[in-house]
């Protein structure tokens, strides 16, 4: 049986109103799911304050209460206990109910703006063909040793990491690699989790809708490297303007990867082309089947990783020259009649979408045409919207601006947003069309022999939010169905 207090430890309580000894079935931060004998930890979160859903969790089933505040009034046989904060405390306390799952793994977090899902997705794929039973965190799916489950968040909640992070201890995987987004940095999701190493891929502006300044966003993202154990590794991007910056103040023993600095871990690019990267680590020459300079950094910090974790550098590039990518990256089709290139791939802030441009620019031998199909997400950073407009008319020949996820947002302003940071060379290259499928079949209907489509903002997502609701929408779903009918 584990009570109350046997999950407390660590966490920084004010005051106590009842029985510790009260035994504990689960833990919930959702009202809705909360069981007989489950404790309830009342989280403030963006939207709403789990104080509000108290009585609720109580009506439920719940004999425990974890809050900031204590409700007005008490219930008899109830124990309620008041800490510092909340999320920090889930956190605590999930790692504790589940038995301290991430101290008997080699957790691995990747963290940044960008490619945090291909690191994580490439180390786990190399370490299974290491011959080891892993698990993997991502935006686009979590894995226990082979078994696929979906995934709702880049990184989950508390309790819900340690929940997963608990089934891959008990199926028998040694290391495990999620992504650590900003978000759960600074809501202390990962509060209590004991990293072997972590990973910093790059910071370029997002999310400031929710940290506010950029300045914030970048000292979030420290705040990860600066909690690591002194056992631990931490790899940085030494070309990233901010790579030394995020271990500055590390206790982690520190390395960096570079394609243009002497480093631990350095890269150099040989050839870069539609059958894959030709490039040099650590001067051993190798071939790899992703494409693209940010392919090469991703592989660079996956290097890096497993040399950390004492595995065999040969063994390590020989898995990694066969392995492919994370889903909705970087992800193509080629049409067999035509030869025309759809390309979907996530890219949905400024810098990865200039990114992905900027490989199919490499990628081009003559004079094919370029055209671009990008929204921008509703109820998020509107900061960049005029930007990623402005990126998409740079490097493409033709943009088509459409609706990502609108979600409460009208998609006809959104599109506003972005027809406002267009010059004047932009404003003759561009086409809105709000509604996605169209937008994708009228890239199709323009592009000629050989021209390359990109298809940006939602990779991997099979939906679309629009007023509230998702409806099923797959862009490479999408892609290959108009592809089919064109060459009939």
């Amino acid at each position: 049986m584990v009570t109350l207090q046997d999950i407390l430890y660590q966490v920084k309580i004010r005051s106590v109103n009842g029985n510790l000894q009260t035994a504990v079935n689960g833990l919930q931060l959702d009202s809705r799911k909360v069981n007989s004998g489950d404790c309830f930890i009342a989280v403030k979160g963006v939207h709403q304050d789990g104080q509000q859903f108290i009585e609720k969790a109580i009506a439920a089933g719940a004999t425990s209460i974890v809050s900031e505040t204590f409700p007005e009034q008490s219930r008899d046989g109830i124990t309620y206990v008041q800490v510092e904060n909340a999320s920090e405390a889930a956190g605590l306390m999930a790692n504790h109910f589940y038995g301290e799952p991430s101290h008997q793994l080699q957790l691995v977090g990747v963290t940044g703006t960008n490619g945090k899902t291909t690191v994580a997705t490439l180390l786990y794929k190399l370490f299974t063909a290491l011959g080891y039973d892993c698990g993997l965190l991502s935006t686009v799916q979590n894995r226990i040793a082979g078994q696929v489950y979906e995934a709702t968040h880049t990184t989950p909640d508390a309790i819900s990491i340690n929940a997963l992070l608990r089934q891959m201890v008990d199926a028998g995987c040694r290391f495990a690699f999620m992504e650590v987004s900003s978000h759960a940095i600074h809501q202390r999701r990962i509060a209590g989790l004991q990293f072997a190493g972590g990973v910093f891929t790059n910071i370029t502006h997002d999310h400031l809708d929710y940290h506010e300044t950029f300045d914030e966003y970048i000292r979030v993202k420290k705040m990860f490297f600066d909690q690591l154990p002194p056992q631990a590794f931490a790899i940085s991007n030494l070309d990233d303007k901010r790579g030394q910056v995020m271990l500055q103040n590390t206790v982690a023993n520190a390395y960096y990867y570079s394609l243009r600095s002497v480093a631990e871990f350095k890269g150099k690019i040989l050839e870069n082309g539609l059958t894959g990267l030709i490039m040099t680590i650590n001067d051993q020459e190798v071939h790899f089947r992703l494409i693209g300079e940010f392919n090469a950094y991703n592989l660079l910090a996956v290097f890096g990783v497993a040399s950390c974790m004492r595995e065999d550098r040969q063994e390590v590039l020989r898995c990694l020259s066969v392995l492919t990518g994370a889903e909705g990256r970087f992800d193509y089709v080629i049409t067999p009649r035509e030869h025309i290139m759809g390309i979907v791939d996530y890219a949905h802030t400024p810098d990865a979408l200039e990114n992905v441009l900027k490989t199919i620019r490499e990628l081009r031998k003559g004079d094919e045409k370029v055209i671009t199909v990008v929204g921008c997400g509703g109820d998020r950073d509107k900061a960049k919207r005029p930007v990623m407009a402005q990126i998409a008319c740079d490097y493409s020949d033709k943009a088509i601006f459409t609706a990502d996820n609108p979600r409460s947002e009208d998609p006809a302003e959104i599109l506003k947003d972005m027809e406002a940071g267009l010059n004047t060379a932009g404003r003759k290259k561009y086409l809105s069309i709000a509604d996605r499928r169209e937008a994708i079949r009228t890239a199709l209907t323009l592009a000629g022999p050989g021209d390359i489509i990109l298809i940006a903002g939602k990779g991997h997502e099979k939906y679309q939010e629009i007023k509230g609701v998702r409806s099923h929408f797959d862009d490479k779903e999408e892609l290959e169905n108009f592809i089919g009918l064109l060459d009939k």
